[in-house]
C-alpha cells in the first residue's frame, strides 16, 4: 500500500538513510536529498591519503552496530560482513604494558592484576542485563520509564560512581581506570562528567558482550546496505542536491531532517514557531576533532604486542593524563600528550588495501574550529607507546576541525556529534519532550545526532523520528525491516 503523501528526507547519513528506509517499506514514497557527491555522512569510505588505500573518513569501528535494536531489525549483520576482534580495545601505558579490554570479562579481569576483581564487578551486573542497559540509554526518549529498572539503576549507579570517592576506592593501579576513562573519552565532553561517563560505561559493557565490529571494506558497507535496501523498496537519492529552505520541497511534503538543530533551524524557519527556533538557537556544540590518517609500511611496532589484538587503541596513557588533555582542550588550549583514537583494521580486512599497506586511522580533539595541523602531537603520542612508529609512516594526511565543519554542514567547528555531551544535552536533545524527532511544524522532524539518543551509528535516531512521522502523519504503523 502506498501513502498519497510523499516525503523527503534532507541528509543521507546513516540515520537518514534509516529514516527513508522505514519510510519507504511502510509505502511512503520517499527521497532523500544529500548536498555532497557521495551519500553515507560519517559512514563513508575513501580515498583519503593516497591512491588505492582505502581510510574511513568519520567513525571506523562500530561498537553500537551490533547492539542497536535498528539494525538488528534490519539484519546488518546478514547484509554487511564484520570481523570481531577477541580484543575490543587497549590501552597502552608507559613501561611497556597495557591494558586489554577482551569480549570476555573474566578474561580482561585476570590481566588487571589486583584491580582484575573491582573491574569485573564494575561491569558484570551490566552483562546480565545488557538488553535492559541498551534500552535504557539507546531507546528514545530519556522521559520514558525504562523498560528494566534495575537495569537503568545499574547503569545509572556506575555512571555516577566515576569521578567519585567511590571511584577511587574502587581501583588502586592504572590499568583499569584507563580502560574506562579511554572509553569515556570518545565523547567530546568533559572528563570526568555525568554524559561522557554515560556513554563510556555503555561502550564498555557492549565491548565486553558482542564486542566492537570492524565492517569489512569499510564503514560504507553499511552505507551501501542502506542505500540498497531503499532503492529496492521504491526510494530515491538525490546527491549534490544542497536544500537551502524548506519550501523548495512543497507545502505538503513530510520532511525528516539529518542535519544539525543548527542546520533545522536554518533551512525549515519559515515554519518553525519562534519559541521553537529559540529552542534550537541554544543547543550547544563541543569541541572539535581532527583527524591523522596514516599509510605505514608495516604494522604499528607497540611496546606490548598484545595491543595488535585489536583494531581499536585509546592512546592516552592514564586515566589522569587522559582528563588533564582533555580539560587543556575544553579550555580552548592544545595538549602536548592529546588522548588519541586510533583504530588499526587491516589485521581484520586485510582485503581492503594492497598487501603491505597498513591505513592507520585516528583523530584528537581539539578546539571548536581549530585549523591547527596536530599530526606532530599525535605522531609523538603514538610513538610513546610503539618506538619506530614514525619510521614506518609511508604518508599522512591531516583534517583540521575547521576541515571537517566543510565536509559536514552538521559537524560545526569539527563537532562531529551535531552537539555537545553534557548531561542537560542527554535530555534537551535538542528540546526537552517525549517525542523529541517531532518539531512543533506539522510535517517537520529532525532525525540527526542532534536528537535523541545522540550520536554512534546507530540508525535509531532515523528511526524513532521516522516512526513518530508513520504515526503522526500517515496514520501507518513501524514496517518489518527484515530481510
Amino acid at each position: 500500500m502506498t501513502s498519497s503523501r510523499s516525503a523527503a528526507v534532507v541528509g543521507a547519513g546513516p540515520n537518514g538513510l534509516a529514516a527513508a528506509v522505514t519510510l519507504a517499506r511502510a509505502g511512503v514514497p520517499v527521497t532523500v536529498y544529500e548536498a555532497a557527491e557521495t551519500i553515507g555522512g560519517g559512514t563513508r569510505t575513501a580515498e583519503v591519503v593516497e591512491p588505492g588505500v582505502l581510510h574511513d573518513v568519520c567513525s571506523a569501528i562500530h561498537p553500537m552496530a551490533l547492539a542497536s535494536p535498528f539494525f538488528q531489525q534490519f539484519d546488518l549483520t546478514r547484509r554487511v560482513d564484520f570481523a570481531v576482534p577477541e580484543a575490543s580495545y587497549a590501552s597502552p601505558l608507559d613501561g611497556g604494558s597495557a591494558a586489554i579490554a577482551y569480549r570476555d570479562l573474566e578474561r580482561t579481569a585476570a590481566g588487571l592484576g589486583r584491580d582484575g576483581a573491582a573491574y569485573a564487578r564494575f561491569y558484570r551486573p551490566l552483562l546480565r542485563r545488557l538488553e535492559g542497559v541498551v534500552d535504557f540509554t539507546l531507546g528514545g526518549s530519556m522521559l520514558r520509564w525504562p523498560r528494566d529498572p534495575v537495569a537503568a539503576f545499574a547503569t545509572a549507579l556506575r555512571t555516577l560512581e566515576q569521578g567519585s570517592p567511590l571511584d577511587a576506592l574502587r581501583f588502586r593501579g592504572d590499568a583499569a581506570p584507563a580502560l574506562i576513562t579511554g572509553v569515556a573519552a570518545h565523547s567530546t565532553g568533559r572528563l570526568p562528567g555525568l554524559a561522557t561517563a554515560g556513554v563510556g560505561t555503555v561502550l564498555g559493557a557492549l565491548g565486553h558482550a558482542g564486542g566492537w565490529p570492524v565492517p569489512i571494506g569499510g564503514s560504507r558497507a553499511i552505507t551501501d546496505a542502506l542505500a540498497a535496501d531503499l532503492l529496492v523498496h521504491g526510494g530515491r537519492i538525490e546527491t549534490g542536491r544542497a536544500i537551502s529552505d524548506v519550501r523548495e520541497l512543497g507545502p505538503s511534503t513530510v520532511v525528516l531532517f539529518d542535519t544539525s538543530a543548527r542546520g533545522l533551524l536554518h533551512i525549515a524557519r519559515s515554519r518553525l514557531p519562534r519559541r521553537y527556533r529559540g529552542r534550537l538557537a541554544r543547543f550547544r556544540y563541543g569541541s572539535g576533532a581532527a583527524k591523522v590518517d596514516f599509510v605505514l609500511d608495516g604494522p604499528i611496532p607497540w611496546r606490548d604486542p598484545r595491543i595488535a589484538e585489536t583494531a581499536t587503541v585509546h592512546v592516552g596513557g592514564t586515566r589522569a593524563e587522559m582528563v588533564a588533555a582533555e580539560r587543556i582542550v575544553a579550555r580552548g588550549g592544545y595538549p602536548e600528550r592529546p588522548y588519541v583514537l586510533l583504530a588499526q583494521p587491516t589485521a581484520w580486512d586485510p582485503w581492503r588495501n594492497a598487501a603491505g599497506t597498513h591505513a592507520i586511522w585516528s583523530y584528537t580533539h581539539v578546539p571548536s574550529g581549530s585549523s591547527r595541523d596536530v599530526s606532530e602531537a599525535v605522531t609523538a603520542q603514538i610513538e610513546r607507546f610503539a618506538p619506530g612508529f614514525r619510521d614506518r609512516i609511508r604518508a599522512l594526511h591531516v583534517t583540521t576541525a575547521e576541515d571537517y565543519a566543510g565536509y559536514n554542514r552538521n559537524y560545526h567547528g569539527g563537532d562531529f556529534s551535531a552537539g555537545a555531551i553534557s548531561f542537560r544535552q542527554l535530555f534537551v536533545r535538542p528540546v526537552f519532550a517525549r517525542d523529541p524527532w517531532r518539531t512543533p511544524a506539522e510535517g517537520i522532524y529532525l532525525c540527526s545526532s542532534s536528537a535523541s539518543p545522540g550520536p554512534g551509528v546507530h540508525g535509531l535516531t532515523g528511526w524513532y523520528a521516522a516512526r513518530s512521522a508513520l504515526r503522526h502523519e500517515f496514520g501507518l504503523a513501524a514496517p518489518d525491516l527484515g530481510l
